[in-house]
């Protein structure tokens, strides 16, 4: 594998500078010629190893220290950035992105500033469509909306909650043995808490009796629910002071919304105890995403891993960024979540051209689709119809799609985009967010006309819309 090259030369200069060394004299001291310290303080050749060994015995610094730190983050970010469909006609190259990080920061954070005030007006129109929807005013949140959005400002990743799930994972051997023998065993050993089934008449999934110490499961769970209902008592007992801290510092207008928050934080030490960070994601790479291959090695189900590949945001150790949805029969979005770009409609219905609402015609089957919407990006779509039921032929079954998916540069780490025609444009359907904040001008498919646009109406024509959209 070929080493990395390092262009740190603003890092060098402010060395040299905070020394009050000439260039002259700051070169014969780490042992190089004048004009190689110029060429390195002006990124124009990379630092070698010899010099970088000769900076730290000479200045007592951190190799690590000043051969990483910010750049990476800031040049991640930069290449994100001018990445979007509106720089669509600007491609530097890797060379000039680094020029620009290492030796002008604070233009790259500007830019990127900038950039990030644009993405925020789309999801602006998405609150507005929320507002419409609701017919409330978008400063009464109600309870579970002010949870949604917490989760959502914070990435869906609590990196407190994360790290500790992660330890006890790695002390239970999960991932590597039985996953329910293992959590049931902790529970037993440290709590005192035995398993027991429930009663065939009761629906609850889990149900705690404090008193004798037994949590009582739904016999007709499958085990991935089980199991997790398991790591949610883990959490009520082991991490009640650290939910608790957590909840309270996003100040709620409610209490309501505060328990809600502390049962969705449970929910996410769960999540990340059956599915710990660095092992889900490294096996997500090595499987290529792979839904079904992923369930059957963490013994979890295709909703819980499509959801935790979507909470892969830690700091320093991001995996792909990925969007997640879970959709009911009537269109509605239930649950969401999105590190990458496409922001879903706060309010109401999905578009009907995405492939998530043929998930419920091909019940059992992942289906692909390759999308774009009207800002120009363009994604790899993946869904599927999930069915939860249990109790026999007479109890209800809930259905509902999940989908996930990433933008299409990402496509190739993920085994769904294999045979796609990623290269052409018309592979590409045209999805929107929400048809209230859609512009496109000619979908057969639009329910209601676009806000801030004129509508024409022309009595004399009829198309398959009763209106053209200025």
């Amino acid at each position: 594998m070929a080493t990395r090259k390092l262009y740190i030369g603003r890092k060098v200069r402010e060395l040299r500078e905070a020394n009050k060394a000439t260039q002259a004299s700051f070169a014969e001291r780490i042992g190089i010629s004048t004009s190689y310290l110029n060429q390195i303080e002006n990124n124009q050749r990379p630092v070698s190893a010899s010099v970088l060994l000769a900076l730290a015995e000479k200045f007592q610094i951190d190799i690590s220290e000043i051969s990483q730190g910010d750049n990476d983050r800031l040049l991640s970010a930069l290449t994100e950035a001018l990445s979007d469909p509106i720089f669509e006609n600007y491609a530097p190259n890797l060379q000039e992105l680094k020029l620009v990080t290492q030796n002008a920061p604070g233009f790259a954070r500007a830019l990127i500033s900038a950039h990030q005030a644009y993405r925020r007006n789309s999801e602006q129109l998405a609150s507005l469509d929320d507002t419409l929807g609701r017919g409330t005013s978008a400063s009464e949140p109600t309870p579970y909306e002010e949870v949604r959005d917490f989760f959502h400002f914070v990435d869906n990743y609590i990196h407190a909650l994360d790290v500790a799930a992660e330890r006890l994972a790695a002390e239970l051997g999960i991932g590597e043995r039985d996953s329910y023998a293992a959590l049931a065993g902790h529970l037993d050993s440290r709590h005192g808490v035995r398993i027991a089934r429930a009663d065939a008449d009761d629906d609850a999934l889990r149900r705690f009796d404090a008193k004798s110490g037994v949590l009582f499961l739904n016999p007709y769970s499958p085990l991935a629910t089980r199991s997790f209902q398991i790591a949610f008592q883990i959490a009520e007992m082991e991490m009640e002071t650290e939910v608790a801290q957590i909840a309270r510092s996003a100040d709620f207008r409610t209490s309501e919304a505060l328990e809600i928050c502390k049962m969705g934080l449970r929910n996410y030490f769960a999540g990340a105890l059956t599915l710990p960070y660095q092992a889900f994601m490294r096996t997500a790479a090595e499987l290529r995403h792979d839904l079904e291959l992923m369930a059957a090695h963490f013994g979890a189900s295709i909703e819980q891993v499509a959801h935790r590949l979507s909470t892969l945001q830690r700091p320093g150790h991001k995996g792909v960024p990925i969007f997640f949805a879970r959709i009911d029969r009537a269109g509605n979005i239930t649950k969401r979540h999105s590190a990458a770009k496409l922001q879903f409609a706060r309010f109401g219905a999905a578009c009907p051209l995405w492939n998530v609402h043929q998930a419920f015609e091909t019940p059992g089957r992942i289906i692909r689709q390759l999308a774009e919407t009207p800002d120009g990006a363009r994604y790899l779509c993946v869904a599927t119809e999930i069915s939860k039921g249990g109790g026999g032929f007479n109890a209800p079954h809930r259905r509902y799609a999940i989908a996930l998916g990433c933008e299409v540069t990402y496509a190739q780490d993920f085994v769904y985009a294999d045979g796609l025609e990623l290269g052409s444009k018309t592979a590409f359907d045209p999805i929107g967010i929400s048809c209230r904040i859609c512009e496109r001008t000619n979908c057969l498919q639009r329910a209601v006309p676009p806000l801030k646009r004129r509508l024409v109406i022309d009595r004399d024509v009829r198309h398959p819309l009763p209106y053209r959209i200025a």
